[in-house]
Order: structure tokens, then C-alpha cells, then sequence
């Protein structure tokens, strides 16, 4: 009989090293119980990372994982997943790391539907390297790089995402323990690349960027908590909702009085309307907002392959094995 574990069977002995009151702290607990209760084992997890703060995380969970270089955490990531696709794979990403100069090996994972677990921690700032404005940073943002303000026009991941042919994107907030953790499950439980942004304010260099929502004071006002279907409705009592407006083809908050007959319910399906969703900036819009699944890549692969997703040999047995083959007419 096996036994159950716990997010402890998860946590290895390393000092956990960030500064204090950061979010990735929090992301990190979650994620640990989020394994533990979907039933995955160490042996079989691997969380593979780049370059940022988030890319220490390999380091803090007790499974495979492998530290590599700035942006091509993805293209690594793939490979493992080619290699040995009964591996449970996470990629660990950073908005500078995953939409700067990871952004190629990012969008052909999402498009060639890999069967990764993306986790992007978004504070629209490069920490580790003291404070430079990132792909995500809004338009005026002062920093080092920037000290006018930046005038680029930022990134959206979820817009990217889509655009990219992900089949399964999610937002949430990194303190928000019931709402991550829900959709970390989902991710999880996906059988293909899903993509999981999560928000997190810098305390150091980007503090309160996203207080407008993150406050627990106006969490029920600013979040849109979604779930397939179900209205979408917020506020104090859920006395408002979104209505899909067919003139303006754009999505509106309704005061909700007695019957919410007008308020779309979510359907994860939606593509159009998870895209309504993404730029909707009053409420914010958390949960898993596009879901839709496809064949796997590793699952295509292999289904060409004569191995049928089972590996013939070890890596050793590889390595150490003949250098020449032979080729057979038929398959010639």
C-alpha cells in the first residue's frame, strides 16, 4: 500500500533563500501542497528553471530539477518531456525570463501543446538584476533602465498565450492560498501545456503594482473569480456582474438586482471571450480563463514512434552502448 504524502514529503532541507516578505514564498507552499494532493511523487516531478528570483525554486522542492540558462528553461524542459514523457515537468519562469529573451522557446511550447506546467510570476520588474523595467512593465514605469519612464507598450501573457495557440491559461494572485491552489490542480491535472500566470507585487522593486486588486480591502470589488459554469459575478454580496455588450462587442459591468439572466456564464472553452476577459482591467479576471484540450505533443510524437511512449533503453545502456545502427529497408 502506498503511502499518502504530505507538501512536507515536497520541501527539501536548502535554506529557502528570497527577500523577506516576497511571494514567491508563498507560491512555493502552495505549489508543494498543490503535489501532494493531486497524488504526484518526487521521483516522478521535475521542475525545471531559468534565470530570475523565481528560478531558484528548483532548488526548494525535493524532485528532479534543473537550473539552466536565461529563457530556454522551456526548450529544456521539452526535451525532458520527449525524453521521458512519464515525467510530471514544471517550468519555474519570471516575466523578464519567459517574454524577453525566452519568448520564441515559450510560444512554440504553448503551440506545439507540450505537456509542461508553466508557472509565470509576473511583478512587471526585473528583481534579481536590481530593478530594470520588463516586458511586462506598463508604459511610464521609472527604473535604472528606464529613468524617463519606459515607453514601450507591455506584453499581456495571457494575450501572448493565446496567440501562441495555448490550449490552457490561468491567472492567479501568489497569498491567495484557496485560488492558486485551485488552479494549480487544474494545471496539473492538464494533459498539455498550461500556462499559469500568477501576480506578484515586488516589495523591493515594483511595491504595490498590483495593490489595486491584491488588497484584501478591495478583493471582492477588483477580482473576478471565475468558474466554469457559473455567472460571472463580484463585489460585496455579488451584487455585479459582466454582461457581454453585442454593440460595443466588449464585456461591461451590470448591477445585478434580482436575477443575473443577463450575466455571462463562464464557459473555459470561449476563446473570444477569454480574450475579453484578459484585457478586462475592472475586475480583474482570476481562475482558469481558457481551457480547451488537445492532443499532447509528446503524445503525437510517440504515436509515430515505434516505442509507443516506452523507452527501449536506459540512458546508460545508451551512452555506453554501440555508436552505429542499422537502418531496416522498410523504414528507410
Amino acid at each position: 500500500m502506498s503511502t499518502e504524502l504530505t507538501a512536507k514529503d515536497f520541501t527539501t532541507t536548502q535554506e529557502v533563500r528570497w527577500c523577506p516578505g516576497c511571494g514567491d514564498y508563498a507560491i512555493l507552499k502552495s505549489v508543494t501542497r498543490a503535489l501532494a494532493d493531486a497524488g504526484a511523487s518526487p521521483e516522478s516531478t521535475a521542475f525545471i528553471s531559468g534565470i530570475g528570483c523565481a528560478a531558484r525554486f528548483p532548488y526548494y522542492v525535493e524532485s528532479y530539477g534543473f537550473h539552466t540558462i536565461h529563457g530556454r528553461a522551456p526548450a529544456i524542459a521539452t526535451g525532458l518531456k520527449l525524453a521521458n514523457p512519464e515525467l510530471d515537468v514544471w517550468v519555474v519562469s519570471g516575466d523578464g525570463d519567459a517574454l524577453s529573451i525566452g519568448g520564441n522557446h515559450l510560444m512554440h511550447a504553448l503551440r506545439r501543446n507540450v505537456g509542461l506546467k508553466i508557472l509565470l510570476f509576473n511583478n512587471e520588474i526585473y528583481g534579481l538584476t536590481k530593478g530594470q523595467y520588463s516586458p511586462t512593465s506598463r508604459v511610464g514605469t521609472v527604473s535604472p533602465s528606464s529613468p524617463a519612464g519606459s515607453v514601450d507598450m507591455p506584453v499581456s501573457p495571457g494575450q501572448f498565450a493565446l496567440g501562441s495557440g495555448a490550449r490552457f491559461f490561468a491567472r492567479a494572485v501568489d497569498a491567495d492560498k484557496e485560488g492558486l491552489s485551485e488552479v494549480l490542480q487544474g494545471a496539473h491535472a492538464f494533459a498539455g501545456a498550461s500556462l499559469t500566470e500568477i501576480f506578484q507585487n515586488c516589495i523591493v522593486y515594483n511595491k504595490d503594482v498590483f495593490a489595486s486588486f491584491t488588497d484584501r480591502k478591495d478583493a471582492s470589488k477588483m477580482q473576478l473569480r471565475l468558474k466554469h459554469g457559473e455567472p460571472m459575478l463580484f463585489g460585496d454580496n455579488a451584487k455585479k456582474g459582466i454582461r457581454f455588450n453585442k454593440d460595443t462587442f466588449a464585456l461591461e459591468v451590470i448591477e445585478v438586482k434580482s436575477s443575473p439572466e443577463d450575466v455571462l456564464v463562464h464557459d473555459e472553452t470561449n476563446e473570444v471571450v477569454a480574450r475579453l476577459l484578459i484585457d478586462l482591467q475592472e475586475p480583474v479576471a482570476l481562475g482558469i480563463l481558457f481551457r480547451k484540450p488537445a492532443q499532447s505533443f509528446e503524445c503525437a510524437f510517440y504515436g509515430l514512434h515505434p516505442s509507443e511512449m516506452k523507452r527501449s533503453r536506459s540512458v546508460a545502456e545508451f551512452l555506453r552502448g554501440a555508436s552505429s545502427w542499422t537502418v531496416s529497408p522498410e523504414n528507410s
